[in-house]
């Protein structure tokens, strides 16, 4: 499918208080992009919908991916005040700082039900309005331990592999309607996720990673972002020497499986 621009499209992004997501709404917003911004935070989002160039095209629709039950509802609100979705970018979520043998089994539902049941369900409640329209694009940020698991990370990991399953298997089902999945895998982007990731016990961490403080400016994440759903990317890794973890993984795994031992996570 040829890229016709972003001028006029309407874009939901979840996530779009902070780090990547508030970075992709400014690039967007500057491409001429009509905005709905989602988080838990209605006050930060009002503060990044001033600051986008038009602030009055875009809508805020605070929400919870914790929440399922309630997204049909958000979604039934945001098609009631556009007529359409174009491009659904996923890309709020919780991360893990904490060994397996040490989280608590609701620590793991935490996780899974923010980045991965979330995620889901908010796509089922916009995907019919798509499909009727024959047209869409769904932009899930997912993370490179989407593809290969890191220490500390176990339930983190696994929710965002389970992304990676369900949108290949849904992008095999509805290409021939029109609809277009690109799966993002960041590596170290230089946000705050790390102060909230979840420890053992459920409370935040508090602290920022040393490799999330040198990462890439959100900035630079988002242009790549970008480019890679104007070229219809299925799938793009972003970040730094982290990327290489994923070829090392498929072409040497007995060499990765070694070097993650070692790799410094916080």
């Amino acid at each position: 499918m040829v890229w016709d621009g972003w001028d006029g499209k309407v874009v939901w992004i979840t996530g779009a208080s902070s780090g990547i997501g508030e970075a992709l709404a400014r690039d967007l917003a500057g491409r001429g992009a009509r905005l709905i911004l989602s988080a838990r935070r209605a006050d930060r989002l009002e503060e990044v919908r001033a600051g986008l160039p038009r602030p009055d095209d875009h809508l805020v629709l605070p929400l919870d991916l914790g929440q399922a039950a309630s997204l049909p509802a958000a979604a039934a609100e945001a098609l009631r005040r556009r007529p359409h979705i174009d491009v659904l970018v996923h890309n709020g979520g919780v991360t893990q700082r904490s060994l397996a043998k040490d989280t608590g089994l609701d620590v793991d539902r935490r996780l899974f039900e923010v980045n991965f049941f979330g995620t889901v369900a908010l796509t089922k409640a916009v995907l019919p309005s798509m499909l009727a329209r024959r047209a869409g694009h769904l932009v899930v940020v997912t993370s490179l331990v989407g593809r290969v698991g890191t220490p500390m990370r176990s339930s983190y990991a696994a929710a965002k592999h389970a992304l990676h399953g369900f949108f290949d298997s849904l992008r095999a089902e509805v290409w021939r309607e029109g609809i277009q999945v690109t799966l993002v895998c960041p590596g170290f982007v230089r946000t705050e996720v790390s102060l909230h990731a979840l420890t053992a016990d459920g409370t935040p961490q508090g602290t920022m990673d040393r490799a999330q403080q040198h990462g890439m400016a959100p900035e630079v994440c988002a242009a790549r972002i970008v480019r890679a759903v104007e070229q219809g990317r299925n799938e793009v890794l972003i970040g730094g020497r982290e990327r290489f973890a994923v070829p090392l993984m498929r072409f040497a795994p007995n060499v990765f499986h070694r070097v993650v031992r070692k790799a410094r996570v916080t």
